[in-house]
């Protein structure tokens, strides 16, 4: 088990500090002037080099710490327990006399509420020397990532505790320089359980289980911590017969070993039934107990199993409630999962996020951003998944620009996957320059970044500022991915760019190592097609993997036949019934390949293919459009008549559409 740093701190500032008061004699620090006190708030100049130490040669007096000072270092340390960290500042500032504990509270206070840099400047700040502040700042480094820091300060220390020493191993690990962790854990002069502990889970977080497993048995005693801590590395390591070999000759198993060995069996959905019966074996049951149970048959797709579990929960936890509601919506199943969300006695924010998701995704139009205004009418506040499901919701426009509007005031245009999802609703809902301007203003691109608005380019016919896209992200040093290249293969049969999109398929291959499948395929086979090339299109085809000639790449061969009335007959034949016999049930290759007839004037051959409709019963779905209409999005067919917005429908494409199509001839 990994401590993080503020458990060390919690531990370094509880034990050095009774250690101080049992030896009833503390350093005495060099105050400040009084009327220096109240500047120790601003930012001291920190240099690199360590504040002056006190000589070796110079004698500290040493006094008991008076009633008042220790009253002091109390309330401080409480007010920092509760967050308020200003006010144990200004108490601190109001002191007439501070000890090594004050100073130390104080910093402690500081890492424990996040602010390394205010801990910083007080510890640079202070003279002489401190084991429990420099322990605290130790930690507080690692933490903060900044191992070199840690690392002079532990060097400089005049004396160093076990935990000095933990905390520095622990740093290593984290850092993955496992041989530096075990030098320094070799040279400790005392180890405590939590130093043995410390190496355990950091070698086994490196993947280096054998070693860690090499430590453990070299312990010279082995608690229930440091037996739990191997266990669950194994687990980790995906050892689960070494996990529960260990476990069952554990001596002395406590309640956390128990939910973690279940946990970890769990994990592979054939031995549920091992954990099952490991469950029912647990002496005394937790909540942990109980929610381990659910969540891990939800995970594993048993949800009745993971819903009788829940019922028979004497007290149901979130986290229980959230994996059933999860495991709901996955199965699609929205009304039981809002059914369960509203008995819930309380919600946090990830039962939230999971029923926006699901309501996003199967939910009835508008009800995912209802639930959202719900939610921050009670005060919750979305971060940056909240976002994103909601977006994924959103039918039309006007809700797209309502939910970005909650984006930027939080701070969260500047997050890929949320600005990723924006730039595709944005084009989706046909609103191509907000999806640039989100993508303009994103500092930071990855891959999908780039190809969304490849993508969106592309579907709105841009193709060249797809490709100039595309050249932009070859110039900023990221590679394409597949999905990349569909769009701008796509970008190019809109743009009528043959001898560009063949040397863009054949890059795929030789200058990235990617695998063209039937997708790309299919888009040049129907950037051949549009260009007249169908005799290039067919041997692309005949020549593709088998595998690969799935309906879309026959589909585009045979549109490409139909444009240009081009293809031997017999390959149309074989074309069209290959793709009717791939999609018997889609009208669409019906259509396409009695079109292809039609335009060569075979009257026969469109005849026995409606026939064949027929008798399959294979029906034309009609082709319909959206229009937004009042903000909502309405949904018409050709020449319908039945619409109850039907006047509102015709005017708006009177006044917009039609200049444009007069326009554009």
């Amino acid at each position: 088990m990994e401590y993080p740093s503020s458990f060390l701190v919690n531990n370094i500032v509880t034990v050095v500090m009774h250690r101080f008061r049992s030896l009833r004699c503390l350093h005495q620090f060099k105050n400040l002037p009084a009327k220096n006190r109240s500047t120790l708030d601003r930012h001291v100049p920190i240099t690199k080099t360590r504040r002056i130490p006190v000589a070796d040669n110079v004698i500290t007096p040493q006094i008991p710490s008076d009633s008042e000072t220790r009253e002091f270092n109390i309330r401080i340390g409480r007010l920092g327990r509760h967050g308020r960290v200003e006010e144990a500042r200004n108490l601190f500032n109001e002191m007439p006399r501070r000890d090594a504990v004050s100073y130390a509270t104080m910093i402690t206070t500081y890492l424990k509420n996040n602010n390394l840099e205010k801990a910083e400047s007080l510890f640079y700040a202070m003279s002489g020397s401190n084991i429990v502040a420099e322990s605290a700042m130790i930690s507080g480094y690692i933490h903060a990532g900044r191992l070199r820091d840690a690392r002079k300060v532990f060097d400089e220390m005049r004396e160093r505790n076990v935990y000095s020493w933990t905390s520095m191993v622990s740093g290593y690990f984290r850092s993955s320089n496992a041989d530096e962790a075990r030098r320094l854990f070799d040279q400790m002069p005392v180890k405590n359980d939590v130093s043995w502990t410390t190496v355990i889970v950091g070698y086994a977080r490196n993947g280096l289980i054998d070693q860690a497993r090499e430590v453990f048995d070299a312990m010279p005693e082995k608690n229930v911590i440091a037996w739990t801590a191997i266990i669950k590395s194994y687990i980790e390591c995906d050892h689960l017969n070494e996990a529960e070999k260990l476990f069952k000759k554990m001596p002395q198993k406590n309640l956390y070993t128990w939910n973690i060995m279940i946990a970890g069996l769990m994990q592979d959905a054939r031995r549920v039934d091992e954990a099952t019966h490991l469950f029912n074996s647990v002496p005394q049951k937790n909540e942990v107990s109980w929610t381990t149970m659910v969540t891990g048959l939800a995970r594993n797709g048993m949800t009745e199993r993971a819903r009788d579990y829940f019922d028979q929960m004497p007290n149901k936890d979130i986290a229980a409630y959230n994996a059933m509601i999860t495991r709901y919506i996955d199965q699609g199943l929205v009304m039981e999962a809002k059914e369960l969300f509203n008995s819930m006695p309380e919600r946090n924010l990830v039962t939230w996020n999971a029923m926006l998701d699901g309501l996003g995704r199967s939910g009835p139009t508008g009800e995912a951003l209802e639930l959202l205004n719900t939610m921050l009418y009670l005060g919750f506040v979305p971060n940056e998944t909240t976002l994103t499901s909601a977006l994924t919701s959103c039918r039309g426009l006007p809700e797209v620009m309502q939910v970005h509007a909650m984006v930027i005031p939080r701070g969260f245009d500047q997050d890929v996957s949320l600005t990723n999802a924006l730039i595709a609703k944005y084009s989706h809902s046909g609103d191509l320059q907000s999806a640039r301007v989100a993508f303009e203003d994103l500092k930071a691109r990855d891959v999908v970044s780039w190809t969304s608005m490849i993508l969106a380019y592309s579907n709105h016919g841009c193709g060249l500022h797809a490709l100039q896209a595309f050249a932009r992200m070859l110039r900023a040093g990221e590679n394409p991915d597949r999905i990349t290249f569909v769009g701008i293969l796509s970008a190019c049969s809109h743009a009528g760019l043959v001898r560009k999109g063949r040397m863009l398929f054949d890059s795929m291959k030789i200058a990235y190592g990617l695998e063209p499948t039937a997708e790309h395929y299919s888009c040049l086979v129907d950037i051949l097609g549009r260009a007249g090339k169908v005799d290039e299109a067919i041997k692309v085809v005949s020549q593709m993997p088998w595998s690969q000639r799935d309906e879309a790449v026959l589909g585009a061969l045979l549109g490409g036949c139909r444009l240009h009335g081009d293809g031997d007959d017999r390959v149309v034949n074989y074309i069209g019934e290959s793709l009717i016999e791939m999609e018997p049930s889609m009208a669409g290759s019906y259509v396409l390949l009695g079109n292809v007839y039609a335009a060569s004037g075979k009257w026969d051959e469109l005849a026995r293919v409606r026939k064949k409709m027929k008798e399959r019963n294979v029906k034309k779905v009609p082709g319909f459009s959206q229009i937004e209409v009042k903000c909502e999005n309405s949904v018409f067919y050709a020449g319908d008549q039945a619409h109850p917005d039907m006047e509102e429908i015709y005017r708006m494409l009177r006044e917009r559409l039609v200049p444009v199509m007069c326009h554009r001839g």
